[in-house]
């Protein structure tokens, strides 16, 4: 016992240390607790409450990460808590894009009428973000196995519990399943890869020079088939072929707002999640046993091109956007692949301006559910002129997804592009050009679906209009609004975005 005491003083002053680093982290712990018992202390009539304290809490935690952005430098890397974590520029902009995105659901989500209405009350689902958000930070800080394996748990519990929240319908039911038992698997699949990698090289800190040194004298054969199944969880929530296969279905069956949650917060975070599990062996210039390159390049080219051609034949919106996603999934490797500052800037960027844009067109799917009880496209034939203003926003939305001029969904994709041509032109691989080719066909052949939403909004006749709904769209209506307004502002003015690249 006592040859231990040193070795836990050794501890205590390492989590000392460490604390400093993760006050937004702790913040979120805080938060967690106290919106939870006030959800304990007022019973259902505290969902206002809740909400309330969700908010406060959220936004102390942005200010908190904003602090932590102007503290860290970019090129330094801090690890904390025994190697688990690591503190860089990169992480922090991803943490607050994160933060500011789950803000803007949190105030998204008592708009949506059929949630709202949902005999279970709003309450538990705000504590349940928070938690997922807590998770989501640590996924975008792990560089360790174990701390890799634990964050992504987190967030797939999470995760599991808001897509079945409203469990009143069949389809929601089976949405919740679906994704459950692929969650399961790709869980399971991913622990077994992680056991290979940590019986190869005695560690699991990716960022110990043993882990690499002992991996590059292992059988490539074996190293490629543990990285695969590493790479199967980290796909499971980057969503790109062929782990999408339960992304129509749990996109189509959650509730608008928590299909908002799942299509932006996990995706950022497993994009930085898998920054940081290629960095190591982008770092050690004689890693030879896995191309990595090879291996992102025909995902990104395979998932481009089954998401968006997925996404013409389908009628539901929700399930268009959700094949729409898968497309932007693959088109955001296209950056990874470039293993390189410029490809990170734009991936940074491309995602920032991709979430909210996706956020506000699912706030637009909500905002005609609710008025007209439109789901799929032949409810929205003439909505257009008797709801000019907000089908115009729907447009402009569109017009930044589909990547179109003067949207900062273009600028994204042209910061992509360019880092992609850059890498190209320095190291001549057909790899990149072959990226190139299929982003630009992927991005031609994403304007025959998102064209079919203005053209049944204005030109499409219904003669059998649906009654308008009594519901309150003022609010929501006004962060579509300025959600529009912010991607023409940043398709004119990109440099607004810089400072957090």
């Amino acid at each position: 016992m006592n040859n231990l005491i040193p070795y836990i003083t050794v501890q205590i002053n390492n989590i000392g240390a460490s604390l400093p680093y993760f006050i937004p982290e702790v913040s979120l712990t805080v938060l967690f607790v106290m919106v939870f018992v006030t959800d304990l202390l007022f019973g259902k009539t505290s969902a206002w409450m809740c909400r309330v304290v969700a908010i406060g809490g959220i936004i102390y935690v942005l200010y908190k990460s904003l602090i932590q952005f102007l503290l860290v430098k970019d090129g330094y890397l801090h690890p904390f808590f025994n190697d688990m974590l690591m503190l860089s520029h990169t992480e922090v902009v991803f943490k607050l894009i994160i933060d500011f995105t789950a803000l803007l659901i949190m105030f998204y989500i008592p708009w949506d009428k059929a949630l709202r209405a949902h005999f279970k009350g709003l309450a538990d689902l705000y504590s349940i973000i928070v938690a997922s958000l807590l998770g989501l930070h640590l996924m975008v800080m792990a560089v360790n196995l174990l701390s890799i394996y634990l964050s992504i748990e987190m967030v797939s519990i999470a995760s599991y519990l808001m897509v079945a929240y409203r469990s009143d319908t069949a389809v929601t039911t089976e949405a919740g399943m679906k994704y459950v038992l692929f969650g399961g698997v790709s869980s399971a699949i991913m622990l077994y890869g992680i056991s290979l990698l940590y019986g190869f090289t005695g560690t699991l800190d990716l960022f110990d020079p043993m882990f690499i040194n002992n991996l590059s004298m292992v059988n490539p054969v074996s190293v490629s088939l543990a990285i695969v199944l590493l790479m199967v969880g980290i796909g499971f929530k980057l969503s790109f072929v062929p782990m999408h296969f339960w992304v129509p279905d749990v996109y189509q069956g959650a509730a608008t707002p928590i299909t908002a949650l799942l299509s932006t917060l996990p995706k950022m975070a497993a994009f930085a999640l898998l920054i940081n599990v290629l960095t190591p062996f982008i770092s050690f210039a004689k890693w030879s046993s896995f191309d990595f390159r090879v291996l992102l390049s025909v995902i990104a080219i395979v998932t481009m091109i089954a998401g968006n051609l997925a996404a013409i034949w389908q009628t539901n919106i929700k399930r268009l956007l959700a094949y729409s996603s898968i497309g932007h999934t693959g088109f955001a490797l296209m950056a990874i692949v470039t293993f390189s500052e410029q490809g990170i800037s734009s991936l940074v960027f491309y995602l920032a301006v991709y979430a909210i844009a996706n956020v506000g067109a699912l706030m637009l799917t909500t905002y005609y559910a609710n008025r007209i009880g439109a789901h799929d496209l032949d409810s929205y034939k003439g909505a257009g002129l008797r709801y000019p203003l907000p089908s115009v926003c729907f447009v402009v939305i569109l017009i930044s997804l589909a990547g179109l001029p003067l949207s900062a969904g273009f600028n994204g994709k042209v910061m992509v592009f360019s880092a992609v041509y850059q890498a190209y032109h320095q190291s001549n691989n057909g790899w990149f050009l072959a990226l190139m080719i299929t982003g630009a066909a992927t991005t031609v052949i994403s304007l025959f679906y998102y064209i079919k939403i203005p053209l049944y909004l204005f030109l499409k006749k219904n003669e059998h209009h649906a009654d308008d709904l009594i519901v309150n769209h003022r609010y929501l209506l006004l962060f579509i609004y300025l959600i529009s307004a912010f991607l023409l502002t940043a398709g004119v003015f990109p440099q607004i975005l810089n400072f957090i690249i």
